[in-house]
């Protein structure tokens, strides 16, 4: 027997069993494997199939025995089965539509998967889930074959840990550069996919538009083993900006802003992560947060009105007057020139 029939033999063993199954029982079943050598080499290699299992998130563990119950390995159920989600008709179709969305999109990593998931929430919602019909624009930057194709390469690379090569048209250079990169994932915002890994060129965490990856291959060799590990503690939220003042075009700032009116409660979630507080002169709450793209704050908060004004740097200030009276004098109208 090689060796992927029998972890999945051993698989269906542990699922089926109602009670441990001991080390002699296990030896009896696979009687092929682990007899007719010699004890140590039968517990080593049980120890590499249970190590593979373990890696493969099938969680086999080992318990001591009771009056109740025999020594032996079981697998953890509560670990193995995920509990039931418990969700509305409502929950299902808003689910349903937004799944539908992105994939209907054309581009969209693991539809195979999503797809799946789809159709099973369907099944299992009857009538009670409409079809919805909906369609998520990525921009026309983003449309094509080719966006969906390298999307589905890099998700299978980034879940096996497989470096790729790749021809990148970076916005900073005339032509084309030829990376080697171990991709750890990916990440959709404001409607564009970002590849974020380590780049062998440029010795270092890097992002990648996805829509400017030219060509793309991922490595083949030794497919069952990984070519590298993600850093432990890694965040993309380090990497990929989720708000317009956080692109890393200049040195961390700290800037403060002023809320009143209907944005008094809203500081929070206008601005996550920010340290929001009463204001001492008790008008309104003042806002903190760091900022390495001051223009992008600025615009953001020119686009919430009077009721979000700019207080620190100084410099911050007199930027966003001087935007409010260019954006004031663009739309004023203008006087007729007499004939």
């Amino acid at each position: 027997m090689d060796r992927t029939e029998r972890l999945l033999d051993l698989v269906a063993l542990f699922l089926d069993a109602r009670e441990p199954i001991s080390w002699a029982e296990l030896r009896e079943h696979f009687p092929a494997d682990y007899m007719g050598i010699s004890d140590d080499a039968a517990e080593r290699k049980f120890e590499r199939d249970k190590a593979e299992l373990l890696e493969l998130g099938f969680p086999l563990t080992y318990i001591q025995g009771d009056d109740e119950r025999k020594d032996g390995y079981v697998v953890d159920r509560d670990a193995y089965y995920l509990p039931e989600v418990d969700l509305t008709k409502e929950e299902l179709a808003v689910l349903y539509a937004a799944g539908s969305a992105a994939l209907t999109s054309g581009a969209f990593p693991g539809r195979d998967d999503l797809s799946h998931a789809l159709r099973k929430i369907g099944f299992f919602a009857g009538n009670a889930l409409p079809t919805p019909r909906v369609r998520m624009e990525l921009g026309s930057e983003q449309d094509g074959p080719q966006l969906a194709a390298h999307l589905e390469a890099l998700w299978d690379a980034c879940a096996s840990h497989k470096w790729v090569q790749m021809s990148y048209a970076s916005p900073k250079r005339p032509d084309l550069t030829e990376r080697k990169v171990d991709p750890y994932g990916l990440v959709l915002r404001r409607g564009i996919w970002t590849l974020v890994g380590y780049c062998h060129l440029r010795q270092g965490v890097r992002t990648f538009l996805v829509h400017r990856i030219r060509s793309l291959k991922a490595n083949t060799a030794r497919p069952r083993t990984p070519d590298f590990e993600v850093p432990e503690g890694f965040s993309f939220d380090n990497h990929v900006a989720s708000s317009p003042w956080q692109h890393r075009f200049h040195e961390s700032v700290n800037a403060r802003l002023r809320l009143t009116g209907e944005l008094l409660t809203r500081g929070a979630s206008l601005f996550p992560g920010a340290t929001v507080a009463p204001a001492e002169d008790g008008e309104g709450v003042l806002v903190e947060l760091p900022v390495t793209f001051l223009d992008g704050l600025l615009r953001f908060c020119l686009q919430l009105g009077p009721e979000c004004r700019v207080e620190a740097p100084e410099d911050a200030r007199r930027r966003v007057k001087d935007m409010a009276s260019r954006i004031l004098e663009k739309h004023s109208p203008r006087e007729e020139v007499a004939a």
